[in-house]
């Protein structure tokens, strides 16, 4: 059973959001704070650009990161897309993929929420540091099969197979 002390430690999470404008500010990324409890940020990597969302839920000690890519998938490929998410996600230790709808668009966007209740200004600055690596990280990953996706539209009669998606979604060693 848990003291006080030890209960108090569980409420005294300070908003993160001020640890995130540490890292962009030490990263030279330019960032907006749309309020209190969300930050946005556009990132661009290898591959693409990334608009990364931090939303902190006080009461929940909670904060949910997405970093919605450059692309945009046509509705009707949106089977393959589920089926290279669930490939894709199956693969995932922490995140996963989904499908944003924005104004009518259909956005891949990794997303990540990470309870943060009992962390430390020390501990918690660097699981937010590791959390936008990683999130970055995945989204550099898989650029390459959303990117292929977002190619095929209703017009082209371009026939998605297997081992397309598969070659896609291949770890590779350099890039060339």
């Amino acid at each position: 059973m848990l003291n006080q002390e030890e209960l108090d430690l569980f409420l005294d999470v300070s908003n993160p959001l001020d640890f995130i404008e540490d890292i962009m500010i030490g990263r030279d990324w330019t960032f907006e704070r749309m309020d209190e409890d969300c930050l946005t940020v556009q990132v661009t990597g290898k591959f693409g650009t990334y608009d990364m969302t931090f939303n902190w839920q006080d009461d929940l000690k909670a904060l949910k990161f997405s970093a919605m890519m450059d692309l945009t998938i046509h509705v009707t490929k949106m089977d393959d897309a589920f089926r290279a998410m669930s490939a894709i996600n199956s693969n995932l230790w922490l995140g996963h993929f989904d499908i944003q709808t924005d104004r009518g668009a259909c956005i891949p966007t990794f997303r990540y929420t990470s309870l943060l209740r009992g962390m430390t200004e020390g501990s918690g600055a660097s699981h937010l540091e590791d959390m936008i690596q990683i999130g970055l990280a995945e989204c550099e990953r898989y650029y390459m099969t959303f990117d292929l996706l977002s190619r095929f539209t209703a017009n082209n009669d371009a026939i998605m197979c297997e081992s397309k998606m598969a070659l896609a979604m291949m770890d590779v060693a350099g890039i060339s």
